[in-house]
């Protein structure tokens, strides 16, 4: 595999530059295959485009098969990604699922776990490499959404790995105490907004 800049491509052809954030592993997890987590996103003219990658044993872990990208619920129930973006006047959210198989989700909150729907969406591409670099394994995964997201927003970057034993584990910018809850306005450590 190519190492992956962490900038992504724009719409003319030309490099975004991104700052890769890490994320955290939720207290209740244990440690596992994946040793590091990060990621990026940035806010462009048609939606956004967000960059994923763990490092670690990336064959010890469950990554969907790649398949036709179509929308598709309950991705959360093994290796995904997660968005979550929240206009920072507002109560309402959009929440993005992004599975490693081309598969996505997207639904629009009132508010906290209210008044979920099928969120409307343009277009999302999903792009992942797969390698090793200086003996670490590493796993890519690039998204560009076409959706109206208005900003500035809050947004929360987060991930679910799925080891190949079935444990699970979550990660995120940050969390609230108790137990894993990506809903929550903590996660929402990012904020993004156009130029």
């Amino acid at each position: 595999m190519r190492r992956l800049a962490s900038g992504l491509l724009g719409r003319a052809g030309s490099a975004i530059e991104t700052v890769m954030q890490a994320l955290t592993l939720h207290q209740s997890c244990k440690s596992g295959p994946i040793t590091a987590v990060s990621a990026s996103i940035v806010a462009t003219n048609d939606g956004c485009e967000a960059e994923f990658r763990f490092e670690g044993g990336i064959d010890e872990i469950v990554l969907p098969q790649s398949v036709p990208s179509a929308r598709t619920n309950d991705l959360w129930k093994t290796t995904c990604f997660e968005i979550f973006w929240q206009p920072l006047d507002g109560k309402g959210y959009r929440e993005f699922n992004l599975s490693p198989s081309g598969r996505w989700a997207a639904y629009d909150f009132d508010a906290y776990r209210e008044g979920m729907r099928d969120a409307p969406v343009d277009a999302i591409a999903i792009s992942t490499a797969q390698g090793s670099v200086n003996g670490v394994g590493e796993f890519v995964l690039k998204v560009a959404i076409a959706a109206d997201l208005p900003d500035p927003a809050q947004v929360a970057l987060n991930a679910i790995v799925e080891h190949r034993d079935g444990h699970m584990q979550y990660w995120a910018l940050a969390f609230d105490d108790g137990k894993a809850e990506f809903h929550s306005e903590t996660c929402r450590q990012c904020k993004v907004e156009r130029n």
